[in-house]
């Protein structure tokens, strides 16, 4: 048998090529791969709670693997379903969670890094949920780097994604580059294996177990459509222009500021000085200017539009109902907000329209200051 790594760089290399990826169970025959799961999960709080039956992961040996594995290859595994136990939340409420037994953990950590290491190069980059070396703190540097001129922000919440993910869904959305139809009846019976709660087992129809080790990727890879749908389709619709036009009041300024000085009139050049800081250099109404950003972390994702709310509130409705084109994930949350109101409400004043231009003649010195927009947005 080769080494994991090996078999890992082979599969990533796919990933990166965009290849199908066939013959992948026979890669779970692999005992180094096991040896590997194990040394990055039995670590884990969790590695000692026990599922469904008294195993954990005390005891563990290379005769357990190897069972593991025979039982693997002539297609005689049998997940185990569930243990359901609740945790709190920061909310108050409580979330369920799934606790495998520890072959079922063994089992899915091994898939878990092969799905990862052949989707990974093909996820959007525009993702930061459960993905190494991401988090939300580049998701943030991301929006604080990359983010100008937003206007608006539509923030979305999918309520219950995990326990509303379709199966078959899911299971098309793999099949479309896993050509290896053991391997998916793998995942589907991981999917399907229900859970116990008080000792009595329900089945389940929707979802990926909360707690299981192999949720995250599969989420990802389910929500990576609705990334695709957002890069491909709303971004190209709600952007266009190559920069804002320059803004005519801050032109009429700075012209203003000229004619002072040349006339030696530096007080009031000061105090135009001034006022020119809460001027943006580039028109915040520009129609012929629009852009769209998009970002998600797990199952919350964010839409930056710059462009009037009219538009906005026509992509905040796209988002809410959806058009077909992408696949729904049922209940949300989706709220409308302006980077200037301090808290999310629903009944957003638009922001003032241009003021009246002032008179471009300057006849004299004067000691009062120019009079400026009023109600001028900063850039943001």
């Amino acid at each position: 048998m080769r080494k994991a790594e090996v078999v890992l760089d082979v599969i990533r290399d796919r990933g990166k090529r965009g290849l199908n990826l066939e013959n992948v169970y026979r890669q779970l025959f692999n005992s180094a791969l096991y040896l590997e799961a194990y040394a990055r999960i039995y670590r884990n709080d969790g590695a000692m709670t026990k599922g469904m039956t008294q195993e954990t992961a005390d005891g563990m040996s290379v005769g357990k693997i190897e069972g593991l594995i025979d039982l693997v290859r002539h297609e005689r595994f049998r997940w185990t379903p569930v243990r359901r136990t609740y945790i709190p939340k920061a909310n108050g409420k409580m979330r369920p969670l799934g606790i495998s037994t520890w072959s079922d953990k063994l089992l899915q950590e091994s898939m878990r890094r092969l799905l990862d290491a052949y989707y990974e190069p093909q996820f959007s980059d525009l993702s930061h949920g459960f993905r190494p070396g991401r988090g939300c703190h580049t998701a943030l540097h991301r929006i604080y780097k990359t983010w100008k001129s937003v206007k608006w922000f539509i923030e979305g919440d999918i309520k219950g994604c995990y326990d509303n993910i379709n199966h078959e869904v899911l299971l098309s959305i793999l099949h479309e580059k896993i050509h290896d139809g053991r391997f998916i009846e793998l995942v589907r019976g991981a999917l399907q294996a229900g859970y116990a709660e008080e000792w009595d087992w329900r089945p389940t129809y929707s979802g990926t177990p909360q707690g299981g080790i192999f949720s995250p990727i599969l989420s990802n890879i389910y929500l990576d459509k609705l990334d695709r749908f957002v890069e491909d389709v709303l971004i190209p619709r709600y952007t266009r222009g190559k920069e804002r036009r320059f803004n005519p009041e801050y032109i009429r300024v700075i012209s203003r500021m000229t004619s002072l000085k040349k006339r030696g009139c530096m007080t009031e050049w000061h105090q135009t000085r001034k006022g020119l800081r809460h001027l943006p250099s580039r028109d915040p109404y520009d129609p012929d200017f629009r852009r769209l950003q998009y970002i998600r972390y797990a199952d919350d994702f964010l839409l930056g539009f710059a462009g009037p709310r009219a538009e906005a509130e026509d992509l905040d409705y796209q988002r809410t109902h959806g058009n077909g084109e992408v696949p729904r994930v049922r209940g949300g949350r989706v709220g409308l907000h302006h980077p200037s109101v301090g808290q999310r409400t629903d009944r957003i004043a638009t922001p003032s329209g241009r003021a009246e231009e002032e008179d471009r003649r300057v006849p004299s010195c004067r000691t009062a200051s120019p009079p400026l927009h009023p109600n001028a947005q900063q850039r943001l």
